[in-house]
């Protein structure tokens, strides 16, 4: 049986392997089950078929297919029939959303000479969908407010508080001016949040070559890469608030929904944003004058890069179709039988800004086979313990409309009744990522061992493990080689688990292979079938091994005798984050006396050049010391609990206590609940998990306990204080729960 020392042998030179299949029963299986479940995964194995997931994305990225199109409602129902095809009960779910579309789009020039931007992407010979302008929407930015303004142009790097502080250091405001920022360094809608926060009038966002373009490989055609008139369109709207329908936020954006006015949604943009191409971009940043830019903020471009202003001045109308649109989720479910009201969900959405072959139906595809496959089993006999759910969400590229909107119509059901939520979204060539609550990272590890590797011929775990070995940090090489499990990342935002984990509290996992593609056409119109056959996984054979890793962790799911969840892993991690709070807090208060002695000593002032001058940074508050005792004695509390649920699990399964296991299991589906607060994050109250949340000025990046982390960053320190106490009792109250389970497991 896999126990807590056998679940991984090391050997005598400290590296770990990948013991057999046989050695390795699935997690959550008593004895007498764990045959039958093997068999059953190996036939679901064989299923997964490379050529039918090659012609179901070559259909559906035949046309453009955004929230509103004809396309994207005949994929919905093209979808629904394969769900009945395959056997399952199937429907449509719709929604209304607000989904702005342009009408008028103008970025030019006007000093200290004339360009006027194309703001197009030109179609490429040889890529037949490329040249569907007609049916693509123009490059935009969803969610940007109307406007026509016209100001000095500031280059403002990757536009993240920290880029303000440096041009506050040389003397650059952006206070009237317009801006524009490079793509990454935070998600796109973070760039106009603070971009206005500082009071620039508008925004402008690029991708710069040296991050997607021709300083990493050839350019599309020839290569993956960005080409010059590429474009990344993508919603600007303030995510890290709410996601979701801007107007209906909390509830679903059902046809009686009670609607808040565009001026009144808080989501929306404060001033107005595009997206360019760094072949129009190029032209206004060579136009720039003031100081030249320190060497991280340069880019690929043949031109030096100046803050600004200088003498150019750029005028910027943005003008969009602010009307509502109809959003089509396909659900569709197989019934369980002796758990039917507990409830295992998968889900890929279907969307995309364009004609969208790797994002996203590079996981849409696979998704697809898992359902087809399952529907197979289940015709040949095969009856799930509990209910399955399959989704295809429409509407997440403007902000995961689609399964925000269902989620929050059917919230009270999935509190009830909901186990897990399992998401893929884009899928390419490398190594198993998975990302999700860490409840369940001792399961996926279990599921890892168990999936083939395409490339490599060992397991998706070992082809991991490998990578880390050989390219992690220092601690991670360490973990790799000698901790039991991998660890898995936590979630933060940008794709549809994001109402499930962090608005609900339902346990969720995040599934894609990828690191080995290399490519720049995100959200352009060449990210097609054409691209994605030459440059990502051309012969489908990780969309395959995404299928079988899906599937089996839902077939897992659904069948297991008591469900695999495990809080030791969840327990060691929470210690760590709050560990790296502590080195936080002192980090901080380290930066900030040394600065602030600096400012003292005149220091800034004394190495300023008189011909590129620099400012001292503004004084700060210091630092005090934060109490973590609370947070460290829930810790303690978790992690001994965990232990006894442990021992209590590992000796119900040994001795296949079947007597008490569906009481256990009804406890164990809201133990991730238990980690939520009906309060929720200050400030943005949607987010309800304690633990997991995008960061407010990352918008994907998780922040962890980020109620603490982000008052520490901030400098908020009383806030700090309170959070830890708030984050604290979160971690107390599934101490709590853990211990009941382990009462409730053990005690029969």
């Amino acid at each position: 049986m896999r126990t807590l020392l056998s679940s991984l042998a090391i050997s005598a030179t400290g590296l770990a392997f990948t013991p057999s299949v046989a050695d390795l029963p699935p997690r959550g299986f008593f004895p007498q089950s764990v045959q039958a479940e093997l068999n059953l995964e190996t036939r679901f194995k064989a299923m997964p078929d490379p050529a039918r997931m090659r012609e179901a994305m070559r259909r559906l990225s035949a046309r453009p297919h955004h929230v509103g199109s004809a396309y994207d409602r005949e994929n919905a129902q093209w979808i629904l029939g394969q769900f009945k095809s395959y056997g399952w009960d199937a429907h449509i779910e719709n929604f209304d959303v607000l989904f702005p579309t342009p009408v008028e789009r103008v970025v030019e020039l006007v000093a200290p000479t004339h360009f006027r931007a194309s703001l197009q992407e030109t179609a490429v010979t040889g890529d037949p969908t490329s040249n569907q302008q007609k049916e693509q929407l123009p490059s935009y930015n969803a969610y940007s407010r109307d406007g026509d303004v016209t100001g000095p142009l500031v280059f403002v790097n990757y536009g993240i508080p920290a880029d303000y502080e440096e041009l506050a250091r040389h003397g650059v405001s952006v206070k009237g001016a317009i801006v524009i920022a490079k793509y990454g360094g935070s998600w796109r809608g973070i760039k106009p949040k603070v971009a206005a926060e500082h009071g620039a009038i508008g925004c402008l966002i690029y991708s710069d070559p040296r991050d997607d373009g021709y300083a990493s490989g050839a350019v599309f055609p020839a290569g993956p890469m960005r080409p010059a008139q590429g474009v990344q369109r993508g919603s600007v709207a303030d995510m890290p608030v709410y996601p979701g329908d801007p107007l209906t936020p909390g509830v679903g954006a059902t046809k009686d929904a009670k609607r808040l006015t565009v001026a009144q949604a808080p989501t929306i943009t404060k001033i107005p944003v595009l997206p360019i191409s760094y072949g129009d971009a190029q032209p206004l940043l060579a136009a720039l004058g003031g100081p030249v830019v320190p060497g991280s903020w340069r880019g690929g471009l043949p031109i030096t890069y100046h803050f600004g202003p200088g003498q150019a001045r750029v005028h910027l109308r943005v003008k969009s179709d602010w009307s509502l649109k109809t959003l089509y989720d396909v659900i569709a479910k197989l019934p369980g039988t002796t758990e039917a009201d507990e409830w295992v969900i998968r889900g890929n959405h279907h969307d995309a800004w364009v004609n969208g072959a790797e994002d996203p139906l590079s996981g849409l595809v696979a998704e697809l086979e898992e359902a087809r496959a399952l529907g197979t089993l289940y015709q040949q006999g095969w009856r799930p313990k509990r209910t399955i759910i399959y989704a295809a969400w429409d509407g997440e590229e403007p902000g995961l409309l689609g399964s925000t909107e269902w989620a929050e119509t059917h919230a009270d059901e999935l509190k009830a009744h909901a186990v897990a939520y399992l998401n893929s979204d884009t899928n390419g060539r490398g190594y198993l990522g998975v990302e999700g609550s860490h409840s369940l990272e001792k399961f996926m590890n279990g599921v890892a061992m168990d999936v083939a590797d395409p490339e490599a011929g060992v397991s998706s775990w070992k082809r991991t493990q490998a990578a880390r070995i050989l390219n992690g940090s220092a601690e991670s090489r360490k973990d790799a080689r000698t901790r039991e499990d991998l660890r898995i990342e936590a979630l933060g935002s940008g794709s549809d688990y994001s109402t499930f984990i962090d608005h609900l509290g339902i346990a969720s996992l995040n599934l894609g292979y990828g690191g080995e593609d290399r490519g720049g056409i995100y959200h352009s119109i060449y990210d097609d079938f054409y691209w994605y056959t030459h440059f990502s996984d051309t012969a489908f054979v990780y969309g395959r091994a995404l299928a079988q890793a899906a599937g089996i962790s839902v077939l897992r799911l659904a069948n297991a005798d008591l469900l695999p969840f495990a809080f030791s892993n969840l327990a060691e991690t929470v210690h760590g984050y709050v560990k790296e709070l502590q080195s936080l807090r002192d980090k901080r208060a380290e930066e900030i006396a040394d600065r602030n002695k600096a400012i003292d000593e005149g220091l800034y002032k004394f190495t300023s050049d008189p011909r590129d001058p620099v400012t001292a940074p503004e004084r700060e508050t210091p630092a005090p010391e934060l109490n973590f005792a609370p947070l460290l004695s829930a810790v303690d509390s978790l992690t001994h609990a965990a232990a006894r649920y442990d021992s209590a699990y590992n000796r119900a399964v040994r001795e296949g206590r079947s007597g008490v296991a569906k009481q256990v299991n009804e406890q164990l589906i809201q133990a991730e609940r238990a980690l939520t607060s009906n309060e929720g994050l200050r400030n943005r109250p949607w987010y309800t998990h304690m633990l997991y949340a995008p960061g407010f000025y990352t918008g994907y990046g998780v922040k962890t306990i980020p109620g603490v982390r982000e008052a520490i960053e901030q400098g908020q320190w009383p806030e700090a204080d309170a959070e830890i106490v708030r984050a604290a009792a979160a971690v107390q109250r599934e101490a709590t729960w853990v211990s009941t389970l382990a009462a409730t497991l053990g005690g029969a």
